[in-house]
């Protein structure tokens, strides 16, 4: 499949979300994005987010033809968002690269569900820690970036799928400051899609999930905001926290963090922090929790 072939199979996506939502307060209530064709059935993958707790979908393919779609799951550990097309989309299902097998420098094409193409290359593959409880081992980045980057394809030179567009984000060499794009490789996929399609989420535990919204300053881990009853929320931690330890290990910046706290076991580990607030320390001990029980889900249908 070549690259004119395949753009034509990312059809664009618009998700309603009910006000009651956990999500609707920090992602909003109506959604806008991209997804891609991966099943000749009208399988859609997109970036999770566009999504979650929704309770209607809309694909709108580049012809303009509009079919409803059902929202089918939303992998927390990947970013990954699965969607069913109701309707014959008319749109052959773009084949799975490797992105593993991609390199710095090579040339790549993100396409949105307007066929808007931005032809780019991959300027880094490395980590990527997200404020919101969220690590991708080895992320895509490619520059420039593309405008309507919410699932969009990246897409190889032989119109193959590396990747599902999910950020835009800035990167600063030589002085410079360019915008860039983080995708999230197609190689997380595979592993899980036949649970995601028939069980509705991958077949593993849930990490512990705590609520807490943070970054790193100068290696610390700072609390920027929690969750509203989240188990952060109930355990008293605060915006403007230092997270300095957890058990008896000091944590050495974001993405320390996330593997101590997912190391202590499932959801519903006990996560015992030290917090310097205002100069003074002090210990939590936090109730993890599955953040999907939060989230009101699909109906399997």
């Amino acid at each position: 499949m070549d690259i004119e072939t395949a753009s034509k199979s990312v059809v664009a996506l618009r998700a309603a979300v009910p006000d009651d939502a956990f999500t609707a307060a920090g992602l909003g209530t109506s959604r806008e994005g991209s997804g891609v064709v991966i099943g000749n059935r009208g399988l859609v993958l997109t970036i999770g987010y566009l999504i979650t707790e929704a309770e209607e979908v809309w694909l709108t393919t580049q012809d303009g033809k509009v079919h409803a779609a059902h929202p089918l799951a939303y992998d927390q550990e990947t970013g990954f968002g699965l969607v069913q097309s109701l309707g014959d989309l008319g749109l052959p299902a773009v084949p799975l690269g490797k992105s593993g097998a991609a390199h710095l420098g090579d040339a790549v094409t993100l396409v949105d569900g307007l066929g808007n193409a931005t032809r780019a290359s991959i300027v880094a593959r490395q980590e990527f820690a997200g404020y919101w409880e969220y690590l991708l081992e080895e992320a895509i980045f490619t520059a420039p970036a593309h405008e309507s980057w919410g699932g969009a394809a990246l897409l190889g030179g032989n119109g193959e799928l590396l990747g599902i567009g999910s950020l835009r984000l800035q990167m600063i060499e030589k002085g410079q400051v360019a915008d860039i794009n983080m995708a999230v490789p197609i190689d997380l996929l595979p592993p899980i899609l036949d649970d995601l399609v028939t069980r509705g989420q991958a077949d593993r535990p849930p990490r512990p999930w705590l609520g807490v919204f943070s970054a790193e300053s100068d290696g610390d881990v700072v609390v920027m905001n929690v969750s509203p009853d989240s188990p952060a929320d109930k355990a008293g931690i605060q915006r403007g926290d230092i997270i300095s330890d957890i058990r008896d290990e000091q944590v050495g910046g974001l993405v320390d963090f996330y593997r101590k706290v997912w190391g202590l076991g499932p959801a519903g580990a006990e996560v015992p922090l030290r917090l310097v607030r205002d100069g003074r320390e002090n210990w939590v001990r936090v109730k993890s929790a599955d953040r999907n029980s939060f989230l009101k889900r699909p109906q399997l249908q």
